[in-house]
């Protein structure tokens, strides 16, 4: 009996060193009151990480009592969930309309008469933005794909809300991410205002193999992100000043459909499709190169490595964090509330593939945790926006839950 104890206690402390080896072969180091990281599941390419929590790290909890309510379901075909200047919520429809709802859900005006979409693939009605002086000058903008010269390009229009009419007036498009391609998958595309009134916008790299190596031409939009004034103009400070378009501060995205400034910071963050592996969170800095499609933790579709098969290479970013398998992470935004204290400047990720919102908590600009949030409702996650010390996802079903801490009694 006491020999096979002796046996058992060493097979499990050998398990123990197995398990404490793959979580610093993953890059996680799991402290004596750190969760195991959420992801349980073989990553597709298994590559190691740079550094020390780039990829799996340790699970967080949140220990606030808080409430999970559905205020809306079956909307359509969803892009974009923004939360406006007074607390209520613009929706976009991928076919190419806007919905305007309360914050308990109820529809209060559809917005309709917008340009015509490429409403195929993945285009559509993309993503909407408020005027930082939207109270007084009711201005939107929005991003969507466009039926331009032979083929499409996302662009970017705006106009001035006529809420009583349900319609958006003086419309006029002020960008365009061109070239235009025959393709009708990964526009992008996010939009977001800087502290200067300056607007942020994320165009992917259309997928297509002959037109994705463009993420790496500074003259070209594909794979980029730009920043641009309500005018459509080159903002003051952008980054490049000759040999480039003047509009891009950072290259080499494949598909960054998530895009938010950390409040605590004023910096910004980006979410970013991979292939077969490599989903992707960067801190966009001006001037840098975020390496797609010459280094990737992905595969191709294929399994095939992607290029070179790297990802490390001189002058090229790295990710603050990727996943692998995908979670798919689509829209993103900053909790920036006192309900849930806990949550003060977390990022959440609205997650497709993954299912779920995941929550990643930061500090020093490193992932120091990750919690996966509204798993049970089985439901491909494609926007989140905070608003009312709440946080607000849509689903690609066109449901919207609320999440927010529970009353105190």
């Amino acid at each position: 009996m006491q020999k096979r104890d002796s046996f058992l206690l060493t097979g499990l402390l050998l398990f123990g060193y197995l398990v404490v080896s793959a979580n610093y072969a993953n890059g996680q180091h799991i402290g004596k009151d750190s969760l195991p990281p959420v992801e349980t599941k073989p990553g597709f390419a298994n590559y190691k990480p740079a550094f020390v929590g780039q990829t799996r790290i340790a699970g967080a909890k949140t220990t606030t009592p808080y409430k999970v309510e559905k205020i809306a379901n079956r909307l359509g075909n969803p892009f974009a969930i923004v939360a406006m200047p007074d607390g209520r919520l613009m929706v976009t429809l991928k076919s190419g309309t806007m919905e305007i709802h309360d914050k308990n859900g109820a529809l209060v005006k559809k917005i309709t008469g917008l340009p015509a979409v490429v409403y195929a693939g993945q285009g559509g009605l993309l993503d909407v933005a408020f005027d930082p002086n939207f109270t007084s000058n009711k201005m939107i903008y929005w991003t969507y794909s466009e039926k331009y010269e032979s083929g499409s390009v996302t662009a970017v229009a705006k106009g001035k809300l006529n809420e009583a009419e349900g319609k958006v007036d003086d419309i006029t498009v002020i960008f365009r991410a061109t070239p235009a391609t025959k393709g009708n998958l990964q526009f992008g595309s996010r939009l977001v205002f800087d502290k200067n009134g300056d607007l942020f916008v994320s165009f992917g790299e259309k997928f297509a193999p002959e037109v994705r190596v463009q993420a790496q031409d500074l003259n070209s939009y594909l794979g980029k992100i730009i920043r641009i004034t309500t005018a459509g103009k080159p903002a003051a400070g952008n980054p490049y000043q000759s040999n480039a378009k003047p509009e891009i501060i950072s290259c080499g995205h494949r598909n960054p459909e998530g895009l938010d400034i950390n409040p605590a910071t004023g910096e910004l963050w980006e979410s970013e499709f991979g292939p077969h592996g490599g989903d992707e969170i960067n801190l966009i800095r001006p001037g840098k190169n975020y390496g797609w499609p010459v280094i990737t933790y992905g595969l191709e579709y294929s399994n095939d490595k992607v290029g070179e098969g790297i990802q490390q290479k001189a002058g090229m970013e790295q990710p603050v964090y990727y996943w692998d398998p995908v979670v798919s992470p689509s829209g993103i935004c900053f909790y920036n509330g006192t309900g849930i204290p806990e949550w003060k400047n977390n990022l959440f990720v609205a997650c497709l593939s993954g299912q779920h919102v995941d929550r990643l908590i930061i500090k020093n600009n490193k992932v120091v945790g990750e919690e996966r949030l509204l798993t049970d409702k089985n439901q491909r996650f494609r926007d989140v926006t905070y608003s009312n010390n709440a946080l607000y996802a849509i689903t690609d079903d066109g449901d919207i839950y609320r999440v927010e801490a529970e009353a105190k009694r």
